[in-house]
Order: structure tokens, then C-alpha cells, then sequence
């Protein structure tokens, strides 16, 4: 069988989420005209989140410079300005949904000197404004390893900063052309050497074609670039002009991947499962930050 006539298993089923469950999480959105990823790169997770009152927010898009072959988020290489009233209205969204932990993201926007590591700063300086007391962790881009604009964005003081990995070193030029693997671990361990106090974290897909001698290597090297967290997800094709799947990956396997990373490899969390992504379960976080404080 091909690989894009692969059926999906019945793991990684889920209802579709009823309007009922999402409603007020997204009429606050579309009240303050927010992004979510949650949206915009068709989560599976989108229903289970959003009716328990979360959500990660997606800042400067919904369109993105790359065209990562295997994201739902459009591809848009305009150069844009900045919206300068988008942090007040993510720190109101916070405040008014109550958040004790706030995922921020972003588009890549390789169209702007810094990458828009200053949106990331005002962001975080509205959500402690209008919550003080809401702990942020960060999603971001490799800056094109612009290290300048990472530091700018880490002396905000995020409390978790995650950037993907996404897949294994051998398939990167055909799943994420414009990326570098070796940035992106220096880039991990940067943030880990220079603000000792943040949590790091990454994550990856599985189903691109990789082995899971592969994944294994990939978790070696992260927990090397001193990584706290790991997420570990299976890749789903968004449609037909998207990198098709090539393998589902067993929640035995998502199991023995999780065992090993905190077994073995002594990350403080791996969240494996299929239908595990970025921000799945991530105010999680605020327990391992008691249990591990810094």
C-alpha cells in the first residue's frame, strides 16, 4: 500500500469537537482577533483544549515565510508590520480566560531583522501586566541563528522556552529545507547555558520516514543540548499537497520513547503519545517547576 493510502489506525481517532465545547474559547478570540495554532495548523487537539479554557497563541501571522512542506499554516512571504496592539489584546485574552500557564508562539517572519523577537518581548510584558501571576512559556522560531534576537527575547525571562527539533537529522532537508539541525540544538543549549533558570524544551514528529534508532539519536542529542522537556507527536498529513505520512507509530513505541527519554536519558518529562504536540498538557509545566525549582 502507498504510503498516503496508509489508514489511520484506531488510536488516533478522535471526535470532531462540537461547537458546544469550543465556543467561548473561540468567540474570545474572534472578540479580540487573535490566532491560535490550535486553528491555524488544524491541531487534533483543538477541542479537548479549548473546552478546558486554553489555548496556544499564535503571534505575527497566520502567515509564515517558510513553506515547511509538512504545516497547515499559509505560506505568506510579504513583508508585513507588526501589529503593535496584538500584546495588549493576547495579555486581555489571557487575563480574561484566567491562565495560570500561557503558550505563546509564532509564525516564522524571516522578513524582519530581528525575526520578530520584539513581539515576543512586548507580549510577555502585557501578559505579566494584565497577569502577574501567569507562568509563559515560549514557542519560537531559530531566528535564522540570530543570536542577538534570541537573547533579547530571553531577557524577558520566559519560564519555558521550547523550539522543535522537529525530525531526525536525515530527512531535514526534505521536512524542514529551511532549518538547520545543528542551530537549532545550539540554540537549546544557549538558552540553557546563558539563563541557567529556564526550563528548555523541544519536540518532534514521528511517521516522516525515520526509524526509531533515529528518534532515539535525536533524544540523546537534546538531552546532550541540556533539554528539560520533550514532546514527541505523530505527524498527520494536513492534505494532499503536504508531505504524506509514511508510518503510524504505535502507542507501544510513543511509550518506549517516553521510557527511554526519562529512564535512561533523565529528561525531567517526555510526553509521548500520538496525538501529542507542542503544547499538549503544558501547564504540566508548573509541577515539574516545583518538583525541579531553579
Amino acid at each position: 500500500m502507498a504510503p498516503d493510502a496508509l489508514l489511520k489506525p484506531d488510536w488516533l481517532r478522535v471526535k470532531a469537537p462540537q461547537r458546544e465545547r469550543i465556543g467561548a474559547v473561540a468567540d474570545l478570540l474572534v472578540d479580540l482577533k487573535l490566532n491560535t495554532v490550535c486553528q491555524e495548523a488544524s491541531c487534533p487537539n483543538i477541542g479537548e483544549c479549548f473546552a478546558g479554557g486554553t489555548a496556544t497563541f499564535l503571534i505575527m501571522g497566520p502567515g509564515c515565510t517558510r513553506a515547511c512542506p509538512y504545516c497547515d499554516i499559509d505560506f505568506d512571504k510579504s513583508v508585513r508590520a507588526l501589529d503593535p496592539s496584538e500584546p495588549e489584546r493576547l495579555g486581555e485574552a489571557v487575563g480574561r480566560m484566567g491562565l495560570s500557564h500561557v503558550v505563546i508562539t509564532s509564525v516564522n517572519r524571516d522578513d524582519l531583522a530581528d525575526g520578530g523577537a520584539s513581539q515576543f518581548v512586548a507580549c510577555m510584558a502585557a501578559v505579566r501586566r494584565r497577569s502577574p501571576g501567569t507562568s509563559i512559556e515560549l514557542l519560537i522560531p531559530d531566528f535564522c541563528g540570530n543570536w542577538q534576537a534570541l537573547a533579547a527575547v530571553m531577557e524577558g525571562s520566559p519560564e519555558v522556552l521550547n523550539h522543535n527539533i522537529e525530525t531526525v537529522p536525515r530527512l531535514y532537508r526534505q521536512v524542514r529545507p529551511q532549518g538547520r539541525y545543528r542551530r537549532s540544538l545550539e540554540l537549546l543549549q544557549r538558552v540553557r547555558q546563558d539563563w541557567p533558570r529556564t526550563y528548555t524544551k523541544s519536540g518532534l514528529m514521528v511517521g516522516l520516514g525515520e526509524a526509531d534508532s533515529e528518534v532515539l539519536d535525536v533524544l540523546r542529542d537534546l538531552r546532550a543540548h541540556q533539554v528539560d522537556i520533550v514532546t514527541i507527536g505523530q505527524y498527520l498529513s494536513p492534505g494532499p499537497k503536504h508531505l504524506p505520512v509514511q508510518r503510524f507509530v504505535t502507542p507501544g513505541q510513543f511509550d518506549g520513547f517516553r521510557a527511554t527519554g526519562e529512564g535512561e536519558l533523565g529528561f525531567l518529562q517526555v510526553v509521548s503519545s500520538p496525538l501529542t504536540r507542542s503544547s499538549y498538557h503544558a501547564g504540566e509545566v508548573q509541577r515539574l517547576m516545583r518538583q525541579h525549582p531553579r
